[in-house]
């Protein structure tokens, strides 16, 4: 009979266990009885995920009633189990974030042109961004580009150009050599309005003005709603978006047009920032006012035989209605399911969770299946946790973080964060053979999610995903587009990979990877 990789998989595992069986046991001196484990069922994998994107769910939202009732869907699972709870209320760990904002008292752009002034149209010719501060600025303004200083390219729109108490005129995204520089198919993190705006700040500027710029064929110049389903709380800099429209009057002001402008940009790849003539100013007014919410998260322990545990996550919450983080701003009010992110790390979290429960008590080492909230709006949920953890933390051997597990392509799964732990690199060369998958060091070393969190206390830990899709924080990321026969492939890996870590007689020790900065870790 032809056997798959998941069977072959098992074998060895059967075939460890039987050896295991003449070994003393690490906590007792004993015989150690076999740890037998199930393997991942991907039909249940893929049910989990249809539960957690229905419209129930609301996009699992920070903040809305559906990210609560997958809280308590979550509990309900590790209940089932059997697990103990692992947070501060049971299996509850509740935490407070700033989950959005609301437009308050008087917000207003009015430009001025040689004299002439003009107000435009709250929700028509502009909108404030969630996460900008309150405050009036009456300034000249300057275009600078992308609003991006990136020295590792060797690329900065800032230089040679003083923008200190100007507004800034910038367009979204990033240069197309980016792509090509950094090797990755993928915008790189200076693409976020969240950076630019900091990096506005950092230079001095009094407020920040965005534009959709160049459009593409079929594309609207349409502004994203002011709606938030997370994000930082004042940024300390006022943040607005105008129509591409009103910002050509600025440009014709300095003798330019808006798209040759760019197109220059994007054919050389080199800044080209200007000040606009001091007959063109711009006064702005916002007033934004954070909304808050308790969330929650949901935590099972498996005891093991040392007070040592290692601790297994992934986020369950999503973009909710979005437009905050959303990769299609112009799909307003538009539940974003969220299969793949990340459902599919919570569906697989549930999995190992099932697989591993009948093991109680007989593991060397404990396991923490930690199921995170705000992951979405800055991996805050696991911050909270390791800021006030529910176990000693120094007792924490390792952190594995299932990120989007749902999309697997080409048999491959990526890890990140392999050079934080000492042991991680034999560890995975043990398993890369034993699954019909492929554990590939993904490009960037290190992703922003809830591991960052641990890292940044020099806990080692794993970051595990499928890779980005064309569906990353879109309406369409739908449970339909997940493969979860490899997905089951891959948790049986994981589980393997698990056990291993978990038998191991020392426990790695931390190494901080070459691109993290521990001091700087939240996501966005």
């Amino acid at each position: 009979m032809a056997l798959d990789g998941r069977s072959v998989l098992l074998l060895a595992l059967l075939f460890a266990s039987a050896i295991s069986t003449i070994l003393p046991s690490p906590a007792t001196g004993s015989p150690a009885q076999a740890p037998a484990i199930q393997p991942a069922d991907p039909g249940r994998f893929l049910d989990t995920i249809k539960i957690l994107t229905e419209p129930a769910m609301q996009g699992r939202g920070d903040g809305t009633r559906g990210l609560t009732r997958a809280a308590y869907f979550v509990q309900r699972r590790y209940k089932e189990l059997g697990l103990a709870p692992g947070g501060r209320n049971d299996y509850f760990q509740p935490f407070r974030v700033v989950t959005g904002a609301k437009l308050v008292g008087r917000n207003s752009l009015q430009e001025q042109i040689d004299g002439k002034r003009k107000s435009l149209a709250l929700n028509k010719d502009f909108i404030p961004f969630s996460f900008s501060s309150s405050g009036k600025t009456n300034a000249a303004a300057a275009f600078v580009g992308y609003g991006i200083s990136a020295p590792e390219f060797g690329y900065d729109d800032y230089s040679g150009i003083d923008v200190r108490g100007k507004v800034v005129v910038l367009l979204r995204f990033e240069p197309l050599g980016f792509a090509r520089l950094s090797g990755y198919p993928e915008m790189t993190m200076h693409a976020d309005i969240l950076t630019k705006a900091m990096n506005a700040k950092n230079h001095g500027a009094s407020a920040v003005i965005l534009l959709n710029g160049v459009l593409g064929d079929g594309e609207e110049d349409s502004l994203a709603p002011f709606e938030s389903s997370g994000g930082p709380a004042n940024i300390g800099i006022e943040v607005l978006q105008v129509e591409n429209k009103v910002a050509e009057a600025w440009f014709r002001a300095a003798g330019k047009s808006l798209e040759e402008t760019e197109n220059q940009f994007d054919a050389t790849s080199k800044p080209a920032s200007f000040p606009f003539p001091e007959s063109l100013r711009l006064v702005i007014r916002v007033g934004v006012r954070p909304t808050r919410a308790t969330l929650n998260n949901v935590l099972a322990y498996l005891p093991g035989q040392t007070p040592e545990y290692i601790v297994v996550g992934a986020h369950y919450d999503h973009l909710g209605y979005g437009p905050q983080g959303s990769h299609a701003p112009a799909a307003t009010r538009e539940i974003y399911p969220g299969a793949d992110d990340n459902a599919s790390g919570t569906a697989g979290l549930l999995e190992l969770a099932r697989m591993f429960a009948p093991l109680q008590g007989r593991l060397r080492r404990g396991i923490l299946f930690a199921s995170f909230a705000g992951e979405e709006i800055g991996a805050l949920g696991s911050a909270d946790w390791v800021d006030k953890p529910t176990r000693p933390l120094p007792q924490a051997i390792a952190m594995i973080n299932m990120d989007m597990i749902g999309r697997i392509q080409d048999g491959k799964i990526y890890v990140g964060g392999v050079g934080t732990g000492s042991t991680f690199q034999t560890i995975l060369a043990g398993q890369r053979g034993d699954s019909v998958l492929q554990l590939e060091d993904s490009a960037e070393d290190y992703a922003a999610s809830d591991q960052a969190s641990f890292a940044a206390r020099r806990i080692p830990a794993l970051f595990f995903s499928s890779g980005l899709n064309p569906d990353y924080h879109k309406p369409t990321d739908t449970w339909d587009k997940i493969n979860s026969t490899d997905a089951a492939h891959f948790l049986d890996l994981l589980a393997a990979l698990i056990l291993r870590l978990n038998d191991a007689p020392a426990r790695p020790t931390f190494a901080a990877a070459p691109d993290l900065d521990p001091a700087a870790t939240n996501a966005q």
